[in-house]
């Protein structure tokens, strides 16, 4: 038996080695604060779950799903977007219900990638985009985000040989793991970009509803003519704490969603119909609620940011997103940073090269632990002490 290439130049995703490390030292007795792995520690809204329990009763949702989602849910979503954003979206042609926004993103290369393509991605960035590619056959040319440019691809630092080969390029604002933020005039010259070298703009947008001090993340499809070269990716995971339930959606541009479309209508048959009708709830809950879950997060991101500084971490609060990116101390690489927080103080931190070789010299910590972890683990952290 032989593997396929693919499978064997295949690397560990980065969350499985965390989750190794941190299963090593429980089975030696020690206790580990995690800030690895973002996924909410809130509970889903209970608005949301009585709508699965409902729902989960109606026979008609115990048989196939439709691989583009159901035509009420595209509908919700698509008032989403018009209420969000202001932008105008078909729900029959413009929208494709997703099995959570990572399984779209995945299998997004398989539309717009032959092999030997070139897709152009953020370094660093989700692993997905990467992944994705080389699952069809693609290569990614990295373009680096630089702190001093506030982590935003600069369309210059592409060689125009590149873009004129090139098939998509990957956006990611809100962005993980850096937190930077884009804003509309970003996103215009990015469009432009794309239309001049006939480029698909695949854009993920999963953290624009988790976001602080006042700040609006827009979307890439506000941007004028951009639906005729952009899909755009969202999810439910972050916004409404749903990420055991794979709610997400790509829209956009017509064709690039009907091509997504048929590709996974090939591979998955579609999200259970229950669980899309937990999606429509989740995609009307109040701005209230979405305010007061990001206080939540808002509170965490401070005090975490408090302690790095306190500890000669230097870290800047970012405007969005669940997480802190900052630089390790001077004489760390970020792998040796993250083994010496675990060995010395038992604390789990992402290695920002984990991202790509981009984020060498960086660590990323999730908020989305229990306050009483939180805490812990910052006290933790603020007896650490940096060597030299």
């Amino acid at each position: 038996m032989e593997l396929a290439k693919r499978v064997k130049n295949l690397p560990p995703y980065l969350f499985v080695q965390i989750s190794r490390a941190i299963a090593e030292k429980k089975a030696q007795g020690i206790d580990v604060i995690s800030f690895g792995i973002g996924d909410p520690d809130i509970p889903t809204p209970n608005s949301v779950i009585e709508t699965l329990k409902s729902a989960s009763d109606n026979k008609i949702n115990h048989r196939y799903p439709e691989s583009e989602g159901l035509p009420v849910l595209r509908k919700n979503i698509s008032e989403f977007y018009k209420k969000r954003f202001g932008v105008n979206l078909d729900p029959e042609t413009q929208i494709i219900n997703l099995i959570g926004a990572k399984e779209g993103i995945a299998h997004a290369a398989l539309c717009f990638i032959d092999p030997g393509d070139i897709a152009i991605s953020p370094d660093p960035a989700y692993p997905v985009y990467e992944i994705g590619t080389m699952f069809a056959g693609g290569k990614c040319h990295m373009v680096q985000l630089r702190q001093e440019n506030g982590y935003l691809l600069d369309p210059t630092d592409i060689p125009t040989d590149v873009a004129k080969k090139a098939k998509v390029l990957w956006l990611n604002y809100p962005n993980n793991p850096t937190g930077a933020t884009a804003n509309l005039e970003y996103f215009e010259n990015l469009v432009l970009f794309c239309k001049e070298f006939d480029i698909a703009l695949l854009h993920d947008a999963c953290y624009t509803e988790v976001t602080y001090d006042g700040y609006v993340a827009p979307s890439v499809l506000q941007v004028n003519g951009a639906i005729d070269v952009c899909m755009e990716f969202h999810s439910l995971s972050k916004t409404a704490n749903m990420t055991g339930w794979r709610v997400g959606m790509a829209v956009g541009n017509s064709e690039m969603v009907n091509a997504l479309m048929r590709v996974k209508s090939n591979i998955d048959s579609g999200l259970p119909q229950a669980i899309q009708q937990m999606g429509i709830t989740a995609l009307h809950l109040s701005k209230g609620w979405i305010n007061s879950n990001n206080e939540i997060y808002r509170k965490r991101r401070d005090k975490v940011v408090s302690v790095l500084n306190q500890i000669g971490v230097h870290t800047n609060p970012p405007k969005a997103g669940l997480y802190i990116w900052t630089p390790v101390p001077k004489g760390y690489s970020s792998s040796q940073f993250a083994s010496d927080l675990l060995e010395q103080v038992n604390v789990v931190v992402t290695p920002g090269n984990g991202y790509g070789l981009g984020g060498e010299g960086y660590i990323r910590l999730s908020l989305t632990i229990p306050d009483d972890q939180i805490d812990e683990g910052l006290r933790r952290l603020s007896q650490f002490r940096i060597k030299g």
